[in-house]
């Protein structure tokens, strides 16, 4: 059985009938909070932008959350398949405390996020001409703003039954920050009315972007006060954009079709916000209309230690002595995925293409 299943909103399928399935189709990316549920992408990521993409003559917008904030700061370094190694193997080699703090859990992410930068990555993520990131980061208000974990839990207490009622109602505890490349092309439109502040991304503030984009609440540490954006605590990106539910827009059209916003993804459902995870609520049908979606196999994640891709509970509910090797058996098995889709590109077959599942 294939490795990987690909899904299509209805526009992106007409235009790749019409085009052919091409990289030049495709104006940006998405990428998706989640933590280490994203291993199972790694070989995909350095197919996509150690090779794929690279020959296209346009900029690639990357708009990535949490975990796909780091991936796409790895990704848009001058070397991205090293740099999303590095990445993968520190990230995925992480040993905390029996009862790690937040100030803990923090301390690893900083030293993390200066593994993977190193002397040069902030240079080379501005000055990249071809794949342009975006950060998005949650300024928060109120309750949440609180660093006192009594009071933090009350406002996040809060911020689901909001959002339970409507999503728009979110706005009342926190605002969208977009740290955006210097060249940006990307224009988004969020329908929920979820104030969005436009950041440029610099050397002053990209670390601190990074860092607040992954700060979950309640396991990390907020970022305060991060240059160009102002005074205020800022936390995880996922809050308001766990797997997007956005209008997201690009300048050029070479096609007259439209570019294409390809979206590698763990999984072949999505959800709006963080705090939509345990609700049935449907996103935008049109703002997937342009997506393409690429994700594992219910066969390649049965194959899996556990029958599951990694995700953040392994930190609790496996010891290091299973998580550690769990985790690279799925890094390993990430390269299938990649391998049979780069053959599938080969001679691709468009009724392979299935209807994106969650609309």
């Amino acid at each position: 059985m294939p490795a990987f299943e690909i899904y299509a909103g209805s526009q992106a399928k007409a235009t790749i009938a019409k085009h052919g399935f091409k990289a030049e189709l495709f104006g940006a990316v998405l990428g998706a909070s989640g933590g280490p549920k994203w291993f199972i992408l790694k070989g995909l990521d350095q197919f996509l932008f150690g090779s794929w993409l690279q020959n296209i003559d346009h900029p690639i917008e990357l708009l990535g959350s949490s975990a796909g904030a780091f991936r796409f700061a790895s990704l848009s370094q001058s070397d991205p398949v090293g740099s999303i190694e590095r990445l993968a193997q520190r990230y995925s080699t992480t040993v905390y405390s029996a009862n790690p703090s937040a100030r803990e859990i923090t301390d690893h992410a900083q030293q993390l996020l200066n593994y993977v930068l190193g002397n040069n990555g902030v240079s080379e993520i501005l000055g990249n001409t071809k794949f342009h990131s975006h950060f998005v980061v949650a300024r928060c208000l109120g309750l949440v703003a609180c660093d006192q974990p009594a009071l933090q839990v009350l406002g996040l207490a809060q911020s689901f039954a909001l959002n339970r009622l409507n999503r728009r109602h979110l706005k009342r505890q926190y605002q969208r920050v977009l740290f955006s490349h210097p060249q940006s092309q990307l224009t988004i439109n969020d329908p929920y009315q979820i104030p969005t502040q436009n950041v440029e991304l610099s050397q002053q503030n990209l670390f601190s972007a990074l860092m607040a984009s992954g700060s979950i609440p309640m396991v990390l540490e907020s970022v305060r006060d991060i240059p160009g954006a102002g005074p205020g605590i800022y936390r995880d990106g996922g809050i308001v954009d766990y797997h997007f539910d956005l209008d997201v827009g690009l300048n050029s059209d070479p096609t007259k079709d439209g570019f294409l916003t390809l979206y590698p993804h763990f999984q072949a459902q999505v959800k709006a916000g963080w705090f939509d995870k345990s609700l049935k609520r449907p996103v935008c049908e049109k703002h997937y209309r342009n997506v393409v979606m690429i994700c594992p196999s219910s066969e390649l994640v049965k194959s899996l230690p556990y029958g599951k891709i990694s995700d953040r509970k392994d930190f609790s509910e496996l010891s290091p002595e299973q998580r550690l090797p769990y985790w690279q058996t799925v890094l390993e098995k990430s390269h299938q995925l990649a391998d049979e889709f780069e053959v599938w590109l080969e001679q691709p077959n468009l009724d392979d293409i299935r209807p994106l599942p969650f609309l």
